[in-house]
């Protein structure tokens, strides 16, 4: 029989028990239980300056591993703080168990201070909200949370820890680790599969959501080769199919390749894995059917509710991407693809989409050759992160994700995103290069993380892009309303003094012939560094201005 041990010290002997070798936190009085029993732990606590910064690292490192990433905060505001990060998960299907303080036992119910009933503040987000009121149940729960955040499609779970019950002694066993278990489609399933694409003319393939793996990737990407089909990225998850493969056509993002899109409304089978193919890579739910396609749709999912839920496929297949992966590895083809030509013609398509050389943008600052000198000069496994924003497209568009676990990007669209994920990104792999991209709005949403970066020697490097202004709001604003600007005006402050005084590195960027030298004095530096880029504010997107918006808006009206 085990010894008697308080709430908090039985929560953080499960987090080991279950692997937890991180986790992040802005400490609050309502856990003091749990971070006296995290002292002694082995557990690597980073602390962090927002919430919701401490709950997007934590997500970040969910969506690199595959593993529930761990935030703790304090009832109340910490818990609203902490909701964006909540979202993000949801949205991008990354399991993140989230731990917050609550009240008092005996004081429920009544309002106390900084009382919430989570359950209705997270509901709507959260796989699963719980609160623990019996310490004796802790090893059960917490051991239910990771299956459940893992389980399916993953996502977020909520546990409230009453402060009373965390210094509360019980006597219970430890749980067994948690497994997750994956789904495998039947033999039936994929000989189907393989006689629809027997039959196909012109299919396509659309690669996203999670539960992938490195091996999983690769396995897909040889059969896709052995098939030659075109293969195509959902919106923000280009790390799951090679650049350089020659069967890949691009991604469903914002401002996707319209020459991409064309070829997925022209197919006749399209292969949906691991994705729910929702708003922004469905372009506004209009480049297939719903609720029936106009292409057959063969649609693998983790999680049998996704099936059928907007698209009714013609073949809906129950099953992991790493499964569907390994079971789909050794097909070949009866005979060479009819399609190889136009998997060639999509994958010159995308190189020359992709191509930043011809870029040509307002002002002095050309992005165009900034990308090109970044292909030139980072390794290929380079994490890139960033938040919301039209600054992304020049990331999305123009760096060649090649390796798994490479990319850091909310499909929620949520703004501030970048800088927290690229600290937990370089907290989880310090051996690996870490760059965020952020636009001057997008950048302060959590910009106090900075000192987190600071504080623990993370020397992550931010391509911070200034135009003085909500750039998407201003871009929609003149397509709507051309020229009349409101609430979209931005005075920033010298960013490059900004990360000096907290003790990082600085530099400030107005010229394209400024950046290089810029950027290796910030890799050489062995500190966080930021990169203040003064963009013109007319370089709204790679291919267009505010002016030339503006025009169109007005003629057209």
């Amino acid at each position: 029989m085990t010894s008697p041990r308080t709430g908090g010290q039985i929560l953080v002997d499960q987090l080991i028990t279950h692997g937890v070798e991180q986790l992040f936190c802005v400490p609050g009085e309502s856990f003091l239980a749990v971070l006296d029993a995290l002292h002694d732990a082995s557990i690597a606590v980073t602390v962090c300056r927002q919430e919701g910064g401490a709950a997007m690292m934590a997500e970040a490192q969910g969506k690199l591993t595959g593993k529930p990433g761990i935030c703790f905060v304090t009832r109340g505001p910490g818990a609203t703080n902490a909701s964006a990060g909540v979202h993000i998960a949801h949205q991008d299907s990354t399991p993140l168990l989230l731990f917050v303080g609550q009240v008092a036992r005996d004081a429920l119910g009544r309002e106390a201070f900084q009382e919430l009933d989570y359950g209705a503040v997270f509901g709507s987000m959260a796989k699963w909200v719980v609160q623990i009121d019996d310490p004796a149940r802790v090893p059960e729960l917490i051991s239910r949370a990771f299956h459940v955040a893992t389980s399916g499609r993953p996502g977020p779970v909520v546990i409230a820890l009453p402060e009373d019950m965390l210094t509360e002694a019980a006597t219970v066993a430890d749980a067994l680790p948690y497994a997750v278990a994956e789904t495998h489609p039947g033999a039936a399933q994929i000989a189907e599969l393989q006689q629809r694409l027997e039959a196909a003319e012109r299919p396509v393939v659309i690669l996203g959501g999670s539960r992938w793996s490195d091996s999983a990737v690769q396995q897909f990407a040889g059969f896709a080769e052995a098939f030659a089909l075109p293969v195509y990225c959902s919106f923000r998850r280009q790390m799951l199919f090679s650049a350089r493969h020659p069967s890949y056509g691009g991604d469903l993002g914002l401002g996707a390749n319209p020459k991409l899109l064309q070829a997925i409304r022209g197919s006749d089978l399209v292969l949906l894995i691991g994705g729910r193919l929702s708003e922004v890579p469905s372009q506004g739910y209009e480049l297939i059917g719903i609720p029936t396609p106009q292409q057959a749709l063969v649609h693998v999912n983790a999680d049998a509710d996704e099936l059928g839920k907007l698209y009714r496929a013609t073949q809906a297949i129950h099953a992991t991407p790493q499964a569907f992966a390994a079971a789909v590895a050794p097909l070949r083809p009866s005979a060479p693809p009819a399609w190889a030509a136009t998997t060639a013609q999509a994958h010159q398509d995308f190189l020359a989409w992709s191509d930043p050389a011809p870029i040509r943008i307002p002002g002095p600052l050309q992005m165009g050759e900034i990308m090109t000198h970044l292909r030139e000069v980072l390794p290929a496994d380079t994490i890139f992160c960033n938040g919301a924003g039209n600054f992304a497209t020049w990331v999305h568009r123009f760096w060649p994700f090649t390796t798994f676990a490479s990319q850091l990007a909310p499909t929620s669209g949520s703004m501030g995103y970048g800088l927290p994920a690229g600290v937990g990104g370089k907290r989880l792999w310090p051996q690996r290069e870490v760059v965020v991209f952020a636009g001057d709005g997008d950048f302060l949403m959590h910009g106090q993380e900075f000192a987190t970066a600071v504080q623990y020697g993370l020397p992550i490097i931010v391509v911070l892009l200034d135009n003085a202004m909500y750039g998407t709001i201003r871009m929609h604003q003149e397509k709507h309303y051309p020229g009349r600007i409101s609430a979209t005006q931005l005075k920033n402050p010298d960013f490059r003094g900004y990360a000096e005084v907290f003790g990082g590195h600085g530099e400030r960027v107005t010229t394209t012939e400024e950046f290089g030298p810029a950027l290796a004095r910030a890799r050489a530096s062995g500190k966080p560094a930021i990169l203040h880029c003064l963009l013109d504010p007319e370089a709204i997107t790679p291919g267009s201005t505010l002016q030339s918006i503006r025009k169109a808006a007005l003629a057209a009206s």
